[in-house]
């Protein structure tokens, strides 16, 4: 039962652009800044080029993730990032305690800028196809992300009251294409719960292996090169609505949680589905399957990218 099987095919054909109120903007300013970011986080940015977005993760010293970034340059001294609203304010706090004396100065820019999720042909025609790839137009930044199926998917970082890049796009169908990408962000409800290879960060784009020191960075490589991570993220499908942080069982051993729920959607046309953080163990109970203490079965789906294979 916990065989992976194909995605189906969903017949996903969503357009458009909707605002995204779970995802804010912190703003790193000064001649430090892109440095300051670097030594905090699990990816470059001193050599992001100005075409270019980062995916990033930062860690506590065990290498568990306390919140996850897209991050860019609006200019040589200027860096966004965007990541979950309901981590903000603490990872905000956090990262001017490490400030010291980098001339870097961070703040909340949610009240001036806005996120917004962009789908299907909504998307601009000139972005270019690979994820990560950032665009400016008129002040506002356009960062594709990873497709979900076919469909493209981009996040777009405008003033607040700018008006829709296309038709209005109903949330729930962001938050399904969120989960059906495969990569999950770091929220409330997971926090310090991953390293960053158990959300699969490094198969990605969210792990630079290369560069310098950052909190937790030994962890990180140590699970990469010595072969010590235990959990993956997968996706699945669910009978029940699934929610962030809550733990899923093997029916080979309902005592102890085989893994945890990363990211969560439900769709009223689609249903339940869910990126999993689950031990590689459970994926060998093909007798019982997987489920939720409240009795909701989960089916494994595989994802839609290749895992690295030097783990």
């Amino acid at each position: 039962m916990n065989a992976l099987t194909h995605l189906p095919d969903l017949s996903l054909d969503a357009q458009g652009a909707c605002a995204l109120p779970h995802l804010g903007v912190i703003h790193a300013q000064g001649v430090d800044a892109a440095h300051f970011l670097h030594n905090q986080l699990s990816n470059d940015f001193l050599l992001l080029p100005p075409d270019q977005a980062r995916f990033a993760a930062f860690c506590n010293a065990k290498g568990r993730m306390q919140a996850s970034f897209i991050g860019f340059k609006t200019s040589p001294e200027d860096v966004w990032l965007v990541l979950r609203q309901d981590l903000l304010a603490q990872t905000l706090k956090r990262l001017r305690m490490f400030v010291m004396r980098a001339k870097v100065v961070l703040n909340d820019l949610s009240e001036q800028y806005e996120v917004r999720g962009v789908l299907g042909n909504a998307l601009p025609a000139s972005l270019a196809p690979a994820p990560w790839s950032l665009q400016l137009d008129a002040q506002a930044w356009t960062v594709r992300l990873y497709p979900a199926q076919s469909l493209g998917r981009a996040l777009h970082i405008v003033p607040v009251g700018t008006a829709l890049s296309g038709p209005a796009l109903p949330l729930q169908d962001w938050l399904l294409s969120e989960v059906l990408s495969g990569v999950a962000d770091v929220q409330a409800a997971t926090f310090e719960a991953f390293v960053p290879q158990m959300l699969n960060y490094e198969s990605v784009g969210g792990v630079n292996f290369q560069k310098g020191c950052y909190p937790g960075q030994e962890v990180v490589a140590r699970s990469q090169f010595r072969g010590t991570l235990k959990r993956r993220a997968y996706l699945v499908s669910s009978s029940a609505a699934l929610q962030a942080g809550e733990e899923v069982f093997s029916a080979a051993d309902t005592a102890q949680p085989s893994g945890m729920v990363a990211q969560a959607c439900h769709h009223p046309v689609h249903g339940h589905w869910a990126l999993v953080c689950l031990q590689n163990s459970a994926l060998e109970d093909t007798a019982g399957g997987l489920s939720t203490p409240l009795g909701a079965s989960l089916a494994l789906h595989a994802l839609p990218y290749q895992l690295r294979d030097d783990i």
